[in-house]
């Protein structure tokens, strides 16, 4: 769950629906899909696949082009203490990031594998679990002023996991860090990578999902009504590449963002009042031509 939002959330959520030019809504999500916190595309399928966050089932659902729950699947033998984010590696295998830490107190983040072949089943056991450590991080919880290991938003590349931190610390001032950790099974150190400034107001800045391009020369990295943008990199060296700021001059409280081909991304929000609960779809090349 996304927990407690504000009443001045609330209003500013419900006033800036109004610049939505570029952006298509597709559908709007099931209604039993309230708390949707990631999703991943499959072309060869035309489905996204999705899940929820903390206080929902351990299920995962493939959703059709119209908007429809085509499959659930249990995840047996896990709990959804706090699922954040949804990604695939190159061979279709997907991950479930459980690594939400809004109090940044937690010992026990995990991502867990899911094979490509039981994607057609009822339920499945993962194929192994991965945790880890932010060795950054010495106090459980840290100091208000020092709240920089929650995730909502990682990817796979090449063997290795990506994860962009949500800065929840008293005074933000938009500091996300990105860590790097081996897609392999057992207990890890996390890596930090560096770290890069999205912006000072909380609302707009705080990073709430990411995702990589099929042909793997973007990064985006999603906000309640921002995508950032990284290009030109080598290798891994993601922040030390071009970062555009692409403004989608619509604002709700979006959660999960996936490639839908090397130009189009989806992007999903929670229901929140009267608004939200959807599947959108935009144009990098439209966005940045407004930028």
């Amino acid at each position: 769950m996304k927990k407690y939002i504000s009443l001045s959330f609330i209003f500013v959520l419900l006033a800036c629906q109004q610049n939505t030019e570029g952006l298509t809504t597709l559908y709007s999500l099931p209604k039993k899909l309230k708390e949707v916190s990631g999703i991943v595309f499959f072309p060869k399928t035309n489905l996204l696949w999705t899940l929820e966050d903390r206080g929902n089932p351990n299920s995962i659902y493939a959703i059709d082009a119209e908007g429809r729950i085509e499959k659930t699947i249990t995840i047996e033998n896990t709990e959804n203490i706090d699922w954040e984010d949804i990604t695939k590696d190159a061979e279709g295998n997907l991950y479930i990031g459980d690594f939400g830490n809004n109090d940044n107190k937690r010992k026990d983040l995990s991502i867990y594998k899911i094979d490509k072949n039981a994607l057609s089943t009822e339920s499945t056991n993962p194929v192994y679990k991965i945790s880890f450590a932010y060795p950054e991080q010495k106090d459980f919880p840290p100091k208000k002023t020092e709240m920089f290991y929650d995730v909502e938003g990682f990817f796979e590349f090449k063997n290795n996991f990506y994860l962009f931190t949500k800065n929840r610390s008293k005074g933000f001032d938009g500091t996300a860090f990105l860590y790097k950790i081996p897609n392999t099974p057992g207990f890890h150190q996390a890596v930090l990578m560096g770290e890069f400034k999205t912006c000072t107001n909380y609302n707009h800045c705080a990073i709430t999902s990411a995702t990589i391009s099929p042909d793997e020369t973007k990064i985006a990295v999603l906000t309640h009504d921002k995508i950032f943008m990284f290009e030109n990199f080598k290798d891994d060296n993601f922040l030390k590449g071009t970062k555009t700021v692409l403004q989608l001059n619509h604002f709700s409280q979006k959660e999960a963002i996936s490639f839908k081909d090397n130009d189009t991304l989806f992007f999903a929000d929670e229901r929140t009042k009267s608004v939200g609960g959807s599947v959108y779809e935009v144009s990098i090349r439209k966005l940045k031509s407004k930028s």
